[in-house]
């Protein structure tokens, strides 16, 4: 009965430590490109799954009281796989062949929040590992 207690409080502590170990965005660095806004996040996977595809919508709200909603991707959907493997750290960019331009330049953005965020695995599944956004 001692053995089985032992063993059981062992798994549990490693669930914890694995759930405390998963996949965290931060804020990169902005750039200006032709007049235009372009920020960026920065990806560190710390859980234990690959992923496949991760993109997060950051709603950012212009000085002059209008939004604007942009993209920020780890690669193109259907194009060629970007994989972010445990332990690795990368960075979202937003693709301004496929989506369009914020239209301001950085120093008119006031505010940042999250609007979504998709994540996959390899298999096409939904990432189990919990994720932290800071935009």
């Amino acid at each position: 009965m001692k053995a089985v207690l032992v063993a059981l409080s062992l798994v549990m502590s490693g669930t914890v430590a694995l759930a405390a170990n998963g996949i965290d965005v931060s804020r990169g660095n902005d750039s200006n490109v032709y007049g235009n806004c372009v920020p960026s996040l920065i990806v560190e996977n710390r859980s234990g799954e690959t992923i496949d595809y991760l993109q997060v919508d950051v709603v950012l709200a212009l000085r002059d009281g209008r939004q604007r909603t942009v993209e920020l991707k780890s690669g193109y959907r259907e194009g060629v796989p970007a994989p972010i493997a445990p332990g690795a750290r990368t960075m979202l960019r937003q693709h301004l062949d496929t989506s369009r331009a914020l239209g301001v330049p950085c120093g008119e953005v006031a505010e940042r929040r999250v609007s979504r965020t998709i994540c996959e695995t390899a298999r096409g599944m939904g990432c189990a590992s919990s994720i932290s956004v800071q935009p």
